[in-house]
């Protein structure tokens, strides 16, 4: 392992890790390196943010369309 595998996981290894376990294409070497080096509530908390700006992102699409559409 090299310098860099050693150390805990920087804020965007751990979002770029939270959005690719999402979508469920989570690198072997990503989960490892996760697994071992990182907290579970530095993930469990992006997570959650990542979930209510998703939930958010759909709202705010679906009063956009009902808007256009007149409804």
């Amino acid at each position: 392992m090299s310098g860099d595998e050693k150390k805990a996981p920087g804020i965007w290894q751990v979002i770029s890790s939270v959005l690719a376990s999402l979508f469920g294409v989570q690198s072997n070497r990503a989960r490892a390196r996760d697994f071992e080096h990182g907290k579970p509530s530095t993930y469990i908390i992006v997570g959650l943010i990542g979930v209510v700006l998703f939930i958010l992102l759909l709202v705010l699409v679906v009063n956009i369309v009902l808007s256009i559409a007149g409804v």
